[in-house]
């Protein structure tokens, strides 16, 4: 069936490129196969100069929401250029400070916790409220978050909550806007990927090889299938889904209880 996502000659804004291996880079390809229109936002002016020659000639626009007024000034911006009627907004924005290495969760500084909050979750808030100007009264909003809220993995340390955060502020932006639109607001909990941004977190190989190994098909989650998803989530197709988590683990989170993954832990020496 031609265009069964429906998404071809729709405008979607994506925000969160940093590189070739981001998901938000995914995501906007695989919208562009479907023949839609992508906008672009970038966290500087910088970021924007190391993207020309992965994003060529496409529309991006720069939005720093550690900033207070980012959103404000993106709206702005895309409405000065004619962008006028937005269709989808994928919200693949998060930031920690790693910088210190490996910290136990006790030990967070208030001003980390506080950064990575407005600039990971908060800035959903800012850029729905910003935007629902110019979105279609039934435009769909994704953000990516984690497969699972319930496991504490020591090396994610307060990323871990504030992702909780995003989540539910999804739910709470699904109800908020239901009072005068049929904007949708849905996040993609995404198992462990390969990603440059990942790549900062301490320990990360080692927690990405894990999940692998936990996976039914003892393969790793695809960058790719987590865009599949959240292009699901923009499309009508998914008019029934709002306010909800929709999980990308390849069945990680159903598996702790592999017997090879119990045989390593309980008898190393046959490895």
């Amino acid at each position: 069936m031609a265009d069964y996502l429906a998404l071809a000659g729709k405008t979607i804004v994506v925000t969160g490129v940093a590189n070739r291996k981001s998901v938000a880079w995914f995501v906007g390809r695989a919208l562009e196969e479907q023949g839609a229109k992508v906008i672009y936002s970038v966290r500087s002016e910088a970021r924007r100069s190391s993207l020309q020659g992965l994003l060529k000639d496409r529309p991006v626009f720069v939005c720093d929401v550690a900033q207070e007024g980012a959103a404000e000034r993106l709206a702005g911006d895309l409405s000065a250029a004619g962008i006028t009627l937005i269709h989808g907004l994928v919200h693949s924005i998060a930031f920690a400070n790693y910088s210190d290495g490996f910290k136990t969760f006790q030990e967070t500084k208030r001003g980390d916790f506080l950064e990575a909050t407005a600039i990971s979750s908060f800035s959903l808030v800012e850029l729905a409220r910003a935007l629902k100007p110019l979105m279609d009264p039934a435009a769909s909003v994704v953000s990516i978050g984690i497969s699972s809220l319930l496991v504490t993995p020591d090396n994610y340390g307060y990323m871990g909550p504030i992702k909780a955060a995003l989540e539910s502020t999804s739910r709470f932006l699904a109800k908020s806007f239901s009072a005068d639109s049929e904007i949708r607001f849905n996040v993609v909990g995404a198992g462990p990927l390969k990603t440059s941004a990942s790549a900062g977190i301490p320990g990360y190989l080692e927690s990405y090889l894990y999940a692998e190994k936990l996976t039914f098909r003892k393969r790793a989650l695809a960058t790719e299938e987590v865009a599949n998803a959240v292009l699901f989530l923009l499309s009508p197709r998914s008019s029934g889904m709002n306010g909800t988590t929709l999980v990308v683990d390849a069945g990680l989170g159903s598996n702790a209880f592999d017997a090879d993954i119990i045989r390593l832990a309980m008898r190393p020496e046959n490895k």
